[in-house]
């Protein structure tokens, strides 16, 4: 079953609505938004001023705010593993990454709630700086470029969105212009491989923070998949600090007397069991039939959850 994304008949209005929310995926991109334009005032009051170049301006900002990849530097300056997942210096750098934040974010949204939105941002973006910082220490390539390497951008949180929602809801689609509806799951896995393909070209730290985002994303999607909490409460589900714990507690083999609580539990008799689905299907077909009239965005979020759920356990 497809999932399909409706663009609003007016742009302008929707975004009026969405900032106006106050939702954490508003916030996040308002904050990146403030930071550059932040930088770009202080490259303009020095240059004003008669002080240095713009360029060093930036270069105090790098130096302060970026992730190193220098292990003692990274040691001196601990926030820079947060500050760097906000801090833009190009215009085009900083758009794209919100045009995919804010695509990815409002999808991510119609199924998950704003604290797990902000989780996956935060600890995607920490997982993608400590990929780059890592593996510009131990492949000999990089080892010159450690000592002058900072890493910058929301590129790696982005990335782990973009792969949560892909890997959280696979038979998502959207329409793209020349290939008409695909499903985000293939757009997540194809930026997967082109990050991949693309370490040698140029920019390595950048693909390997990217890498480092979504291998995060791909693992937090398949616990809150599998999360009993967050398949029965889409507000429910584990939070930052709990999320180690449930990600290893899915690692360990259980036994299905295990896996029910240590209890058998009695299967349900075959008049309950065509009751059931009968009410299912029943249920379905209004669903169906109500998109059919006013589109997928006509429907609840119960309608829409149930409507997952069914299509999953086909």
């Amino acid at each position: 079953m497809n999932y399909n994304y409706n663009q609003p008949p007016n742009p302008m209005e929707e975004l009026k609505r969405f900032f106006r929310s106050g939702s954490a995926l508003s916030v996040l991109i308002l904050i990146n938004a403030t930071v550059w334009a932040l930088v770009q005032v202080i490259k303009v009051v020095v240059y004003l001023a008669g002080g240095p170049e713009s360029g060093l301006a930036e270069a105090w900002v790098m130096q302060n705010f970026a992730i190193p990849a220098s292990l003692p530097a990274l040691i001196e300056r601990p926030w820079t593993v947060i500050t760097y997942m906000f801090l833009h210096v190009e215009i085009w750098h900083v758009l794209f990454n919100m045009l995919w934040l804010y695509w990815f974010g409002k999808i991510f949204l119609e199924y998950l709630n704003n604290r797990k939105l902000l989780t996956v941002y935060l600890l995607g973006g920490i997982s993608g700086g400590l990929v780059y910082v890592l593996a510009f220490n131990f492949f000999p390539r990089f080892q010159a470029m450690v000592p002058i390497s900072f890493a910058i951008g929301a590129s790696a949180a982005v990335m782990a969105i973009v792969t949560t929602i892909s890997f959280y809801v696979p038979q998502y689609t959207v329409r793209l212009l020349f290939f008409g509806n695909v499903r985000i799951l293939y757009m997540a896995i194809l930026l997967f491989v082109f990050d991949f393909f693309m370490i040698p070209s140029g920019n390595a730290g950048g693909h390997l923070a990217h890498i480092g985002g979504a291998i995060f994303g791909f693992l937090f999607a398949q616990v809150i998949r599998n999360s009993p909490a967050a398949q029965g409460n889409r507000n429910s589900g584990p939070s930052i600090f709990r999320f180690a714990g449930d990600f290893f507690q899915r690692m360990r083999r259980k036994s299905p007397a295990q896996s029910s609580g240590g209890r058998y539990q009695r299967p349900v008799s075959d008049e309950d069991y065509n009751f059931r689905k009968v009410e299912m299907q029943r249920k379905t077909d209004e669903i169906l039939e109500k998109i059919s009239k006013g589109g997928y965005d006509s429907l609840t979020k119960a309608e829409k959850e149930f409507l997952f759920r069914s299509s999953n356990k086909r």
